[in-house]
């Protein structure tokens, strides 16, 4: 079973969260809000998808790579993890 699998319900409610504040943004941007109010938006949702991504970063490596069972699986969630950073900092 996989981390996300046992976290689902945790990470799915920041995942509403994170839906709720982008509706909010829109919401803004129909009624003309004052551009500071709608940036302040835009910094809190980046701030919550940071969060969110840190959370299953690191999930991924305690589970991946410090308890994987053998050097294979190390090898391979060290892998993953370096194509998710590159694609991350693009």
């Amino acid at each position: 079973m996989s981390h996300t699998s046992r976290q689902k319900d945790k990470l799915i409610a920041r995942v509403r969260r994170i839906k709720g504040q982008l509706e909010g943004i829109e919401r803004a941007l129909g009624s003309e809000a004052a551009c500071a109010e709608v940036l302040r938006q835009i910094a809190s949702v980046r701030g919550a998808v940071n969060g969110l991504t840190t959370e299953v970063m690191e999930d991924h490596l305690r589970e991946h790579v410090l308890m994987a069972e053998t050097d294979k699986e190390r090898h391979q969630g060290g892998e993953e993890m370096i194509a998710v950073i590159r694609a991350y900092m693009k």
